[in-house]
Order: structure tokens, then C-alpha cells, then sequence
């Protein structure tokens, strides 16, 4: 237990997490040269193309200090506010954390609230300055900064670079000195934390766990606490490049089980794995998920519900902060209501059920949840345009806020200030961290930041702005729920909620981007935005018209009218029984109007 040291990085995105960690075990040895490429621990195809990790990565390394061999266990975290609640996980199995900030951008957003959950977790930081090799690299005011931040000493922070592998010794060191060795106990009964899991289409589920106290072996019958369900362990280990079978796994340790379960709602993140014979006491482990996001997620074809069921499943279990629940539409069929963390997590579950999976889904617009109060005293909670109640019987709805952080530069305060007010977002404070570094603090309603407001926010300020943000309370608000009619029929995939003060302008923009792309049909097609029966904005999309008129030479102009008149009526009676197909760029429309 002594020559154990368990620990993960921290930083804010593009901090150079990753590469580190390629350097760290490059350094160690633990990769052959062969096996050695970039991002080695993000073994997931999108993560390597958006150069972000998703996912948590945890390795077993061997490091030679002073004669003496010690084992740590690596945990790489991702950096994107969307994936926070990996964080949270990884720093529940961990003693200490690298807290790694950019010598050329200073410390952001996230870097921030990153640190203050590895505090709340009582890990010893270590930080140390990455990229110190780049030309625009400002070594002495990043380490003010961390002074200030951190309180630490100067001489505490470590210069490093994950590219050329400068200061990679200096941080092994600093790794075996620091970072204290994990206190359990070997011989009291078993307790071992969950903080992930993945699905093996040959093994069945594989469990990550770390041992808080005992011993778990081979062969063992445990106990899952909160399911209550035994199990057998037919293979135990630790996590090295792969995975690497033992004949037991001691307090301290990070490791793997294999139970051959098939059933993902067997497995719950945060759960205590104890011995059947010998049970202890649940840990409390993490808290439950809050989905900031909803989406419906459907089928293409309603007859591949069943397979979609199935993937989610399988996808859950890799990724604990997606939650769904069934949903149908009239439009849509049978499908998902799913919570997600945020705009990126949406389109990487999207992206990763069809890669992974081989599902094309269909996702309907993006919402936050309310609450509702009725007439008659009920709260009810609405994630879903469906669920919202009569506006007659509705007294009052509130919506959540957020408090969010903004760091930029002092050029782009009054862009900034200009983006959340048309947000409706509240100045709460304005400080200057450094004399090129300032801090915003806005509250803002969710809703409003759910759509397009970071790429926004990057644009207005060329890049330059971090931001983060929690979830803080529930205020009044005027929503109203909007609907788009197609012909006089509801789409109720596209419907929204929305404030009152922006639906009209919304609705209106929403009619032209459909009308451009809905197909032309054979007879006139109306689009509509209506707030209960109230018509706030409309275009029409005119027939395709053939010109019946055209074989007609000469003669009275009767026999013109007569044939036009027919049209006429048979555009009438196509329309009533007409239907419109709705594209899947109409739904993901809706996402990108400007």
C-alpha cells in the first residue's frame, strides 16, 4: 500500500491532459514504442478525431524512485464543462490531482471549477505549468496566477511539456512525494467504489472499481449493495494498457471485474461491490446526475424501437449521465426522452449511436426542464412540450437559472455584456484577475444558453473566452409552449417551449427555415407558429402547378377557366388528404437558427 499512489489530471479543455499522460507513460515504459501513438488512452474514434476526450481513462503505470518500485494509477479526465460529471467519478477513486494550466493562455473557466471539486474531495494538488516550450508561453504570470488561485508556494509549481517531454521526471517525483499513499484496510470487509463501467460484447459487463478496504480475489461471491444482486467474480485485475488478470486485487487499487452480467440495469455508477459472505457498509458515492438538457431521441423507422432500446442500454452503462425514459409522438412514434448534460454530450451520444451502434436517429428539439404550478396548488415538472398543462389551469411556471462564469480578455467585455443581455442574462459582478484577465459572472436563464450560445460566445470573441457555468435556482418566468402546424395539423416533434418575449421572433424564423426546406407538393402547404390558438407567424409553400392550360389553342376563354377551375378543386381535395414529409434537416434546423 505504501508504494501505491492513485491519481488523475485536471485542467480546462486543450490544457494538454492527454498528451501528458502520453509523455507519463511513454516515460515509464509502460508502452512499447510500437503501441505508442497520439492520445493513447482515448480509445474511442470520435475522440481522436475532435482531439477531446470523452471518456475517463484509467492506467496502471511502474515507476523506479530511489530503488524502490511504486505502482500509480493514472486517471486522464476530459476537459469540456459538458463532461464534468466524468470528473466527479474519477476524482472519487483518486488521492491526488496534476492540475495542469497552458503557459500560453493562463487558467480558465474550468480549470477553476475542476479544482474546487478535486478540493471538495480533499486531494492534494500538484500544479504544474504545461506547454512552457511555445512562443507565446508567460511562465511568470501563469505562476502568479496559480499563487493567487491555489495559495501554494512558487516553487511548488512545476514546469513541464507534454510535446517535447520536458519536466516529466520532475512530475513522477513530485507524484511519489506529494501525493499520499492510500489509506485502507486489507483485512477488514471488502468495500469497493464503482466509478465506471463499459459493455463487452464477448464478456458481458466489465466493471471499473477502487478498493477502499479489503481484499477481492478470484473466484469470490460478491454483492452489489444498492441492487442487492450476487454475482461470481470469474476475472479480476488491473488496468494496464489492456487489461491484465490477477489473482487478487488489494485495497488501494484500481481494478477491473468480469461477472459475465448481460443486463446494464444491473450496474449502477457509484454502487459498493462488497463479498456475499461478509457484506460492508455502502459507500456514499457520487451524486445522482442532473441533466441540464432534453431531447427526444426516435427511430427512423418505428419498427427499430426495440434495437434503439437495446443500444441505449449498452450506452448508458459507458456513459453514467445520460438518463431517457420512453416517449411516443404522433409524429415520431415510439422513442426516448433523454437528459443530457449539455449541447456537446447530446451530439456525441448522437454521433456514437451511429457509429458504434449502426442507429440513424431522429432528435427533436433540444429543452430544458420547468416546473409548473397549477390552480389547484400541484407542482408539476415539465421536460417535455407534451407535458405542459392548459395554460388555463397553469398559475405560474418557473424556469432554472444558472450562474455562469465568463474569463476573457478586456477587448470583448462589451460583446459579451451585449450577447447575455439579448439573453436576458443579469451582470452580477465584473474583477480583473490580472490586468489582461477578466472575470464576468452573469446569471442567466438555462433555456437561453441551451440552443447556440457558446459558439457564439466564441465567435464574438475570436476564441478568446472561457466559460463554465452551475446550475443555481428557479425563477418566474412567461413561457408559453409554441406550436408548428403544418397544414393545420400539429408537428409535435417541433414543438417548443419558449419566453414569451421571444416566441413571436423565433416562431417567425423557424416558418422561413422551414419553407426552404420542406419539398414542394402538390398542393399549397401552410406553415404556421401558433401560441394556443393564436397564429404568430406563417409562410406558405405554393403548389407544384402543371399547366393544364397549355393544350388549349384559341377558343373562348371559358374553356380556360373551366379547366382551371378543375385544378383548383383537385388541389383542394389533395390538400385535405395530403401529408407532409417532414426531412430530418428540419429538426436539426431548428438547432442552427441564427
Amino acid at each position: 500500500m505504501k508504494q501505491l499512489r492513485n491519481f488523475c489530471i485536471i485542467a480546462h479543455i486543450d490544457h494538454g491532459k492527454s498528451t501528458l499522460a502520453d509523455r507519463l507513460l511513454e516515460h515509464t515504459k509502460t508502452i512499447g514504442e510500437r503501441d505508442m501513438m497520439n492520445q493513447v488512452l482515448d480509445d474511442m474514434d470520435l475522440e481522436r478525431e475532435k482531439g477531446i476526450t470523452i471518456k475517463s481513462h484509467a492506467i496502471q503505470v511502474s515507476y523506479m524512485y530511489k530503488g524502490t518500485e511504486y505502482i500509480l494509477n493514472l486517471i486522464d479526465t476530459p476537459g469540456h464543462v459538458d463532461f464534468s460529471y466524468e470528473v466527479s467519478r474519477a476524482l472519487a477513486a483518486c488521492e491526488g490531482a496534476l492540475l495542469l494550466v497552458d503557459a500560453s493562455q493562463g487558467i480558465q473557466a474550468q480549470t477553476i471549477s475542476n479544482l474546487y471539486l478535486a478540493i471538495d474531495n480533499n486531494l492534494e494538488i500538484i500544479p504544474v505549468i504545461n506547454k512552457i516550450d511555445m512562443d507565446g508561453a508567460k511562465i511568470p504570470e501563469v505562476t502568479d496566477q496559480i499563487v493567487d488561485l491555489i495559495g501554494c508556494k512558487p516553487e511548488d509549481i512545476l514546469l513541464a511539456s507534454g510535446k517535447s517531454g520536458i519536466g516529466i521526471e520532475e512530475i513522477l517525483m513530485a507524484i511519489v512525494e506529494r501525493i499520499p499513499a492510500p489509506t485502507g484496510d486489507p483485512e477488514a470487509p471488502l468495500q469497493a467504489l464503482i466509478f465506471d463501467s463499459v459493455f463487452n460484447s464477448f464478456r458481458g459487463i466489465i466493471v471499473y472499481y477502487r478498493i477502499m478496504n479489503g481484499v477481492l480475489k478470484k473466484g469470490d461471491k460478491i454483492q452489489f449493495v444498492a441492487s442487492g444482486n450476487d454475482y461470481f467474480a470469474d476475472e479480476v485485475g488491473v488496468l494496464k494498457l489492456n487489461m491484465t488478470p490477477k489473482s487478487e486485487v488489494r485495497a488501494g487499487d484500481v481494478g477491473y471485474i468480469i461477472t459475465g452480467i448481460k443486463n446494464a440495469k444491473e450496474v449502477k455508477v457509484g454502487d459498493t461491490i462488497t463479498l456475499a459472505n461478509n457484506p460492508g457498509q455502502m459507500i456514499n458515492g457520487f451524486e445522482e446526475v442532473k441533466p441540464m438538457v432534453f431531447a427526444g431521441i426516435f427511430p427512423v423507422n418505428t419498427d427499430e424501437f426495440e434495437e434503439l432500446r437495446d443500444c441505449m442500454d449498452k450506452l448508458q452503462l459507458n456513459d453514467a449521465s445520460l438518463t431517457f425514459e420512453l416517449e411516443t409522438s404522433q409524429a415520431l412514434g415510439f422513442g426516448f426522452r433523454c437528459g443530457f448534460l449539455g449541447l456537446l454530450h447530446m451530439e456525441i451520444i448522437q454521433e456514437r449511436l451511429e457509429r458504434e451502434f449502426n442507429q440513424t436517429v431522429i432528435t427533436t428539439v433540444p429543452n430544458v426542464s420547468f416546473i409548473a404550478f397549477t390552480t389547484r396548488g400541484e407542482k408539476i415538472i415539465v421536460n417535455n412540450p407534451s407535458e405542459m398543462p392548459d395554460p388555463v389551469k397553469i398559475e405560474h411556471i418557473e424556469e432554472p437559472y444558472i450562474r455562469a462564469q465568463i474569463i476573457t480578455s478586456p477587448d470583448y467585455i462589451g460583446n459579451i455584456i451585449t450577447l447575455c443581455l439579448s439573453k436576458r442574462g443579469i451582470l452580477m459582478n465584473q474583477s480583473y484577475l490580472t490586468p489582461t484577465r477578466v472575470e464576468l459572472i452573469f446569471e442567466m436563464p438555462m433555456t437561453e444558453i441551451v440552443f447556440d450560445f457558446y459558439d457564439k460566445l466564441k465567435s464574438q470573441t475570436r476564441g478568446y473566452a472561457s466559460f463554465d457555468y452551475s446550475q443555481i435556482v428557479f425563477r418566474d418566468a412567461d413561457i408559453v409552449k409554441m406550436d408548428i402546424l403544418l397544414n393545420a395539423e400539429k408537428v409535435d416533434a417541433l414543438s417548443a417551449l419558449i419566453h414569451r418575449g421571444k416566441a413571436s421572433d423565433f416562431g417567425r424564423r423557424l416558418c422561413e427555415k422551414l419553407k426552404e426546406l420542406l419539398t414542394k407538393q402538390q398542393f399549397q402547404i401552410a406553415i404556421q407558429a401558433a401560441i394556443g390558438a393564436k397564429v404568430v407567424a406563417r409562410e406558405n409553400i405554393s403548389a407544384m402547378r402543371k399547366d393544364v392550360t397549355a393544350k388549349c389553342y384559341g377558343g373562348d376563354i371559358s374553356r380556360k377557366r373551366k379547366l382551371l377551375e378543375k385544378q383548383k378543386e383537385g388541389k383542394k381535395r389533395m390538400r385535405q388528404i395530403g401529408n407532409v414529409e417532414i426531412p430530418q434537416e428540419a429538426f436539426l434546423a431548428v438547432l442552427k437558427l441564427d
